[in-house]
């Protein structure tokens, strides 16, 4: 088994990442999603330069998939098959998500993969009523994360840029985000041998969400 993790920069694909390394899992890189209108991770609207650090620590490189803004899905699904296509020519057997319980979005995984000869990993899935326990434990474990992303409509964007706390959220949040709360970059936990020092800076509002700009400390 030769995988892939797919690869936000945020605590849950640190999580599912650690997770196949607990079992034995031969990982042998990061995919992630660049914004190229920002040079930014997409969704966690993270700097490159975080990213690099995370790959760095980690000993891993980063298979990056560059993506224009705005991006249709027809044009999503072109360069993830280019990926996909680079993969199966290294020998690459799966790919890993840290998805946790949304049902379409694994059947999503699922239908990309099913015509190619790499199988999905869901390492970390739990159900809806696990994430809870889940959150628990890689907090007991030494996971630690800033809020890089809000969306105003299920969570006040007074939280963005906040040291990531599941104990610290509104009834009704997931304690993981897994719906789309918020997003996160993960700097310190059991895969990384020291800690990667941000200072949250500029919080701006674009595009709908609340983005807080982490600075390497």
């Amino acid at each position: 088994m030769r995988a892939l993790v797919s690869w936000s920069s945020g605590k849950d694909s640190a999580w599912a990442l650690h997770s196949l390394r607990e079992e034995g899992v031969e990982v042998v890189g990061l995919v992630t999603t660049v914004n190229q209108e920002t040079d930014r991770v997409s969704m966690q609207g993270v700097r490159r330069s975080l990213l690099t650090l995370q790959a760095g620590a980690l000993g891993l490189p980063v298979w990056e998939v560059a993506l224009p803004w705005p991006c249709s899905n027809e044009e999503y699904q072109r360069r993830m098959g280019e990926l996909i296509e680079r993969a199966e020519a290294a020998s690459i057997t799966h790919i890993a998500f840290g998805d946790l319980f949304l049902d379409d979005v694994r059947s999503y995984r699922e239908e990309m993969l099913a015509p190619t000869s790499i199988e999905p990993l869901f390492p970390i899935w739990c159900g809806e009523q696990g994430t809870v326990e889940l959150a628990r434990r890689m907090v007991a474990a030494g996971t630690q994360a800033h809020i890089t992303c809000v969306d105003p409509t299920q969570l006040d964007p007074s939280y963005v840029g906040r040291p990531w706390d599941p104990t610290d959220l509104p009834d009704g949040v997931d304690p993981l985000g897994e719906r789309g709360e918020f997003h996160t970059f993960c700097w310190a936990g059991p895969l990384f041998p020291r800690p990667i020092p941000v200072v949250p800076g500029e919080v701006i509002e674009r595009d709908g969400f609340y983005w807080a700009d982490l600075i390497p400390g």
